[in-house]
């Protein structure tokens, strides 16, 4: 997971077993460089914006990307550590030609503007460390209100529908407690390849959103699950008791296998995962 600075021995592992070479994993991290994403079927006209988010610690730079017409779902974005960038804006983009109305922020917006990561994607985690770091349960929760509050003030975002939310990599626990923020407005979570979803503090991420009546999609990355191999069934037993719905499946992907300007981004387990999501979406903010 990014917040134990394991990247530079994924991608180590992954060579070694030929999932990605060392040139592939350069090309994909070099700077801005950001691979396509497949295509959206029947994809509607969407109308994109980079914008300002006030919250109670200051204003977040964000960018916010919707149907051209109509009212949509709206849905929070929580990057990973690489933060708000050309690859997330593009998943975004790419979720709103689908018929959502998407937003997302830069978590890190106390300390600096987007970007962030210097070098995108290609940036040394342990220079990012002191930015994720700076967050926690608590900023977690009131940037989660005032960006809910701000979607829910935007006339494209559908009111009487509920709103999504979805993480990547420290993004997945701040999803959980976006929902544990505002549970009467989030119906649907996802996490991607999340780290940290499960601790033994009585304030985890996965009590926090056992608690909600929102429906889960939880995509575990293979060498977190090697690495922390109880986490999913706590979150399945705890999620059971509380009568929560939430699919939680190990993906064959390392850490990190979702946005496409990851070193290792693997289309295929990616766009499972965004099969599960739209299904997710679909169902839960009918």
């Amino acid at each position: 997971m990014c917040d134990q600075d394991h990247f530079e021995h994924d991608r180590e592992d992954f060579e070694a077993r030929g999932l990605v070479t060392r040139r592939q994993f350069g090309a994909l991290l070099g700077a801005g460089v950001v691979m396509m994403l497949p295509p959206v079927l029947n994809a509607v006209a969407v109308t994109d914006s980079e914008v300002s988010i006030k919250t109670p610690d200051g204003t977040a730079d964000s960018y916010f990307v919707h149907p051209a017409t109509g009212t949509a779902p709206g849905v929070l974005l929580w990057p990973d550590i690489f933060g708000l960038r050309p690859a997330m804006r593009q998943m975004a983009k790419r979720l709103a030609e689908s018929g959502y109305a998407v937003v997302v922020v830069n978590p890190f917006y106390r300390v600096q503007k987007a970007p962030t990561a210097e070098k995108g994607a290609a940036t040394e985690i342990k220079a990012l460390m002191p930015l994720a770091q700076a967050l926690n349960e608590t900023t977690h929760m009131t940037d989660a209100k005032a960006f809910i509050a701000w979607l829910d003030q935007q006339p494209s975002v559908a009111k009487n529908r509920k709103i999504g939310t979805q993480g990547y990599c420290m993004g997945g626990p701040i999803a959980f407690r976006t929902a544990a923020a505002v549970p009467a407005r989030v119906g649907a979570v996802a996490s991607f390849h999340g780290g940290g979803l499960v601790t033994p503090n009585p304030n985890s991420p996965h009590l926090q959103a056992a608690a909600t009546k929102a429906q889960f999609l939880v995509a575990v990355a293979q060498n977190d699950d090697e690495r922390s191999p109880k986490d999913k069934d706590v979150m399945k037993e705890t999620f059971a008791k509380a009568g929560v719905p939430a699919e939680i499946e190990v993906y064959k992907g390392a850490h990190g296998w979702c946005p496409p300007d990851s070193g290792v981004y693997n289309e295929g387990e990616a766009e499972r995962a965004w099969t599960r999501l739209l299904a997710l979406y679909s169902k839960a903010l009918a």
